[in-house]
């Protein structure tokens, strides 16, 4: 059958399970962090620079994949980064200290980068637009399953088998999907691959390094403020230099004419403001009711497990929804009914009915599912089988930033909101934090909007049947 023709399931389907691994590692660490310390002999707090460095090395190696693929092909990609995120596992289970499980972080990162959007332009590329939201429904659920599942999986693992395990879990994953990739990832090289922007390289990795850095500074618990300042100072000059420089190249590492297509714009843009809010929401929910509320972490777990609950109660419901009233009314209801549901959560207190509080986090689960795979699906509606390359990696690289600094923003909205709560006189302890959920409410104003000044059909051909 032609790659062209129909959704190739098995392919979307591996592609998903490498986005699980990549997902999942990001943050799984939090809940190990003490047991980690204490083998280590460090302070719980140092383990930050093996969470930051992974994240810092995704978002790096990210803009590059792209040119990787054209150069060598999705299959030699996808199958290295498979090995390489592998082996990177078992390094970092087998740590001895600090600075090994670092490195293998950043392995790890290295891996990842290649790993998630190579493994998404393999099922998206030439791909009939009738089938893109049903490959978008299997490259969805991970991005929306692992920020929640993450900490409880790595506490679970932790408590139970040790954390080494956190790391051991992606061995028979690794090698399966390697073995997987083998037979069915497709390699054809563009026929005349371009040679890699080393200059936009090196903009873009300056750029994304200082922009992880500096937002990792200003969520800390104790910021200093003029690192934080130059981190973010230095982003946006070697930002703007960079995409200067992009803008005038004849093969630039990144190619921003995607962001010309008004579909792609929103659910990478708008879309982008929008992962990063839901992103952050889990965080939010857990301060809230561990430090707001003095809840212990079981319980606190257990009711933010709501919203993944949502996520996964509502999936087979989205694509329909998407076919039934097109891709501007359904991202438009996510943000509203979403932004509603953060209202309304700003009300709870240790009073309200414990099931009320899990029926809230269950709906934030049922619109925060809905809006990703509408924007997920919306990004590449209109992007041509000669762009897709380019789009995908501009798209990965958007979106990596979001998630990367989502909990970043959140600690900073927490810090502003319970400050201004405290200058009001004494307050409940947990007002900053039901404060905080406000601002994430307003926050989803914007790609509201600007969702709802698409027109009416866009998308429309890759939402039918």
């Amino acid at each position: 059958m032609p790659r062209s023709a129909t959704l190739n399931r098995p392919l979307a389907l591996l592609a998903a399970v490498g986005l699980s691994m990549e997902n999942l590692d990001g943050t799984i660490i939090q809940t190990a962090a003490p047991a980690m310390a204490h083998d280590f002999g460090v302070r719980a707090v140092d383990l930050n620079i093996a969470m930051t460095a992974y994240l810092l090395t995704v978002a790096v190696c990210v803009p590059m994949s792209g040119w990787l693929a054209d150069r060598f092909g999705e299959r030699k990609i996808f199958t290295t980064a498979l090995a390489i995120f592998t082996v990177a596992s078992a390094l970092c289970a087998f740590s001895g200290n600090l600075p090994e499980l670092t490195a293998g972080r950043v392995l790890q990162g290295v891996g990842g980068a290649m790993m998630v959007p190579v493994g998404r332009l393999a099922v998206l590329r030439g791909l009939d637009r009738r089938d893109l939201l049903d490959a978008m429904a299997y490259l969805t659920w991970p991005g929306l399953v692992a920020p929640v599942v993450a900490p409880a999986l790595g506490g679970v693992l932790t408590d139970t088998v040790g954390w080494p395990w956190i790391f051991l879990i992606n061995l028979p994953f690794g090698v399966a999907a390697f073995v997987v990739a083998l037979k069915i990832v497709p390699n054809a090289p563009a026929p005349e691959a371009r040679r890699l922007d080393w200059a936009g390289f090196g903009f873009a990795g300056v750029a994304l390094a200082a922009l992880v850095l500096g937002m990792e500074e200003v969520g800390s618990s104790s910021t200093d403020w003029a690192w934080a300042a130059a981190y973010l100072v230095i982003a946006a000059g070697a930002g703007i230099a960079g995409v200067t420089w992009m803008r005038r190249g004849r093969h630039p590492l990144l190619d921003f004419s995607a962001l010309r297509i008004g579909t792609f714009r929103v659910g990478n843009v708008g879309g982008g403001v929008y992962r990063l809010i839901i992103s952050a929401a889990p965080f939010l929910f857990t301060l809230l009711f561990q430090v707001g509320f003095g809840w212990s972490a079981a319980q606190a777990g257990l009711l933010v497990g709501a919203v993944f609950v949502g996520n996964i109660a509502i999936k087979p419901a989205t694509t329909p929804l998407i076919r039934r009233f097109g891709f501007k009314r359904v991202i438009v209801g996510s943000n509203l009914l979403g932004a509603i549901v953060y209202v309304a959560c700003v009300f709870i207190d240790p009073t309200t009915p414990l099931w009320g509080i899990a029926f809230l986090l269950f709906l934030s689960g049922v619109f925060r599912s809905i809006g990703f795979s509408g924007y997920n699906s919306l990004q590449f509606a209109d992007v041509p089988s000669d762009q897709m390359s380019s789009a995908n990696t501009l798209a990965s690289t958007m979106q990596q930033v979001a998630v990367g600094i989502g909990i970043a923003v959140a600690a900073l909205i927490v810090r502003l909101t319970t400050a201004a709560a405290s200058a009001l006189g004494p307050a409940d302890a947990w007002l900053g934090y039901r404060w905080a959920l406000a601002v994430v409410a307003l926050l989803l104003v914007f790609p509201m909007v600007e969702a709802a000044l698409l027109p009416r059909r866009a998308g429309e051909h890759a939402a039918r049947r």
